[in-house]
């Protein structure tokens, strides 16, 4: 069979390793692709927001499965367009993508379900948003409502930095057009840690635990990033914990959307701050986390294709398991130099074979181009360098000798990746 995977990323990357292992599939193309994932996948030069081309193509080519990486051809209504030309593809449907599409529409419905989350409020005009974070006593977060690859979020400690963020998001519009409208909400305290299953409409199949570091430095301090490196699994998730998630949080979802008419099918990713209340909701995302797909897919064992067929063609997946590898894996992402700011483009790259050389390690490119047979930076988060190990210390260390292995002048990352679950107590 023939796969297209859409996207460009290291999750992108990491689903077309994953899928071309498949004993069913026989090619795999990826659009529009990067640099590095010519060993597994046939890039295509078309966009991933170009919906009409995409559609053109996979009718051209007999595609028997389409996969969707990033959210915004989602939320962009890409499956809805597909299936109306009898085209299999797996993700969710326009109307259920808006929950990611819009911070707005999924807290309000969160509230409606009482699904735990921080409390909020909505604001679209900047004079009613500034009075409300100027009469607000704790610590605030303000988020832009439309999608923002991973940064529209600014966490803020004082009443001036959550003012200066107001002003940024709204009148700035660092953003663009997805700060129209604002979310303000209190800060929860506690640990941060990724939930993501896969759903059919009706049933829950949880992956693994993993958990991403959105904030730019050492500490988890700085700006937030779309994800500066994640380690499965979790251990801050226990079974207890797991299971409060998907009862609480993921089946009041699903159930809740099908009694409006959505049906939803596809992944199903929200963003937990572990309190002492127990988890809650810092957002739900309506595709596989990146950073945290690397590492997921380095220790899902056997074959990944037939559960996304399943679910694309609504066949149940309540009889699915899933096996993992027991070793853990950790990706430390390779930024470039300003990211998530301004970043500097066209760095060579060099040493990616000598990096996985030692085995158990794959770099997974996210930002990169191949320019005249040289491979260039070309986005903020450049690489993936992903190791498994027997244990948790053994492949933090793989995965940060690999890194060294890798010459890409100035590049940024984190060196405190999988560290807090070491620090954790047994």
């Amino acid at each position: 069979m023939k796969v297209l995977v859409i996207g460009s990323g290291g999750r992108e990357h990491a689903l077309c390793w994953k899928i071309a292992q498949s004993p069913l599939v026989d090619k795999v193309y990826c659009a529009p692709g990067n640099g590095g994932m010519h060993r597994e996948a046939t890039c295509v030069e078309i966009p991933a927001h170009d919906i009409p081309a995409l559609l053109a193509f996979a009718g051209e080519q007999a595609i028997d499965l389409t996969v969707v990486g990033p959210e915004a051809p989602l939320v962009d209504g890409i499956v809805d367009a597909f299936e109306g030309q009898g085209l299999s593809i797996f993700g969710p449907s326009q109307a259920a993508a808006r929950l990611e599409g819009s911070k707005a529409f999924a807290k309000e419905l969160m509230r409606e379900l009482s699904i735990p989350t921080a409390a909020f409020e909505v604001f679209s005009d900047y004079t009613a948003a500034r009075a409300y974070v100027e009469a607000s006593a704790g610590e605030l977060v303000i988020k832009a409502d439309g999608l923002a690859a991973g940064k529209g979020v600014i966490v803020t400690s004082t009443k001036a930095q959550a003012l200066g963020a107001l002003d940024s998001i709204m009148r700035q519009r660092a953003f663009g057009e997805a700060g129209g409208r604002v979310v303000v909400e209190e800060r929860l305290q506690g640990e941060e840690v990724s939930f993501i299953a896969i759903t059919d409409g009706e049933y829950i199949l949880p992956l693994a635990s993993s958990q991403d570091h959105k904030p730019a430095y050492d500490n988890d301090e700085g700006p937030n990033t779309g994800g500066m490196g994640a380690y499965s699994p979790a251990p801050v998730l226990d079974e207890a914990c797991a299971a409060l998630v998907v009862e609480r949080i993921l089946y009041p979802l699903i159930r809740g959307l099908r009694r409006k008419g959505i049906l939803y099918r596809g992944v199903i990713y929200a963003g937990l701050m572990l309190t002492r209340e127990g988890p809650f909701v810092l957002e739900y995302n309506v595709r596989l986390g990146d950073p945290e797909t690397q590492p997921l897919l380095m220790r899902l064992k056997g074959d990944l294709v037939p559960l996304l067929l399943r679910v694309a063609s609504g066949e149940g997946i309540a009889d699915v398991q899933l096996l993992w590898e027991d070793g853990p894996s950790v990706c430390v992402v390779m930024a470039s130099p300003g990211y998530p700011g301004p970043y500097t483009k066209g760095t060579p790259i060099t040493g990616i074979e000598a990096a996985e050389a030692a085995g158990n390690v794959k770099v997974f490119h996210a930002g990169t181009t191949l320019t005249q047979g040289r491979l260039l930076s070309s986005g903020g988060r450049v690489l993936g360098v992903t190791a498994q190990g027997a244990d948790l210390t053994s492949a933090i260390a793989r995965a940060y000798v690999a890194l060294e292995s890798i010459g890409f002048e100035g590049a940024h990352y984190r060196t405190d990746i999988g560290l807090k679950a070491l620090r954790r107590p047994s």
